[in-house]
């Protein structure tokens, strides 16, 4: 394609991709955009304006690795999560909207506190940690990662978004954290089946499996962060899931067996059972 306009590679990416994605448009405007350093706007506004060779170059192999499945996130290397743009990596998740359901669950029950201690096990981009800093500035906020890799990532947003006062550490699930109390623990842990025919499909195939999957059916590490959270949880302390769109009856039960009060799950933006949550008794 020789004198192509922003308009004509639109199209041109959109024909290429429309096997490849749900959203072959949206992609083609996001990559474009990308490669120019503008907003999308921009290529409404001047859809005659002509590429110079270098960025046609840059958008052809940026359009062969969405091609080849590759999340859009991880080719550009942000994501928007809660009206904050985050960096991410294949070190970490990509940051999903249903996920904010659990920030607002969270915020609608404990917003009116204004003293609080939360955990967040498994913080990822800090997505979730720092969606409720960004809401509670008087917050006291941990965040802890396995992976090393994920923790450097989410100090890196803490700092870009101007919210380096939740503390972001290491940690093997609480094996890390001593013996601090909280008012919330959230998390969003791995809770996929080893043999979930999904993991070889869409953009999970390019996500840390370590992130992803866990024993016994996907429940290994729900049971163990809500039996360890016992011993780290406050008189009356909330515990949050996100897990699969099948586990809510699984995780309900995992809660109440351990002794947990007023078990409820709340559905995501597709009717499916997503995050369940409780409180500990208080005595």
């Amino acid at each position: 394609m020789n004198n192509s306009t922003i308009a004509d590679w639109i199209a041109y990416g959109r024909e290429q991709l429309v096997c490849f994605s749900d959203s072959a448009k949206l992609d083609t405007q996001i990559l474009l955009a990308f490669v120019l350093h503008k907003e999308r706007s921009y290529l409404l506004t001047w859809p005659e304006r002509e590429l110079v060779k270098q960025d046609e170059q840059h958008y052809l192999a940026l359009l062969k690795r969405r091609m080849s499945g590759e999340p859009i996130a991880y080719i550009i290397g942000v994501k928007e999560f809660w009206s904050l743009v985050f960096r991410v990596s294949p070190a970490t998740l990509i940051p999903r909207p249903d996920t904010e359901i659990l920030v607002e669950l969270v915020l609608d029950n404990f917003g009116e506190v204004k003293s609080l201690h939360c955990l967040d096990l498994g913080t990822g981009t800090g997505a979730i940690a720092l969606a409720l800093a960004s809401e509670q500035p008087n917050w006291q906020i941990d965040a802890i990662d396995f992976n090393i890799e994920a923790v450097k990532l989410a100090k890196q947003n803490a700092e870009d978004l101007h919210l380096t006062q939740v503390n972001i550490f290491q940690s093997n699930w609480f094996s890390a954290v001593n013996e601090r109390k909280f008012d919330v623990i959230v998390s969003n842990p791995p809770y996929i089946d080893a043999l979930d025919e999904n993991l070889s499909q869409g953009d999970v195939r390019f996500e840390p499996k370590s992130a992803l999957v866990a024993n016994e059916q996907g429940l290994g590490d729900i049971k163990h962060i809500a039996q360890q959270a016992l011993n780290f949880l406050k008189a009356q302390g909330a515990l949050f899931f996100e897990h699969g769109y099948q586990q809510g009856e699984a995780v309900r039960d995992v809660l109440t067996s351990l002794g947990y009060d007023n078990v409820q799950t709340v559905r995501d933006f597709n009717g499916h059972e997503r995050i369940t949550w409780a409180r500990l008794p208080r005595h």
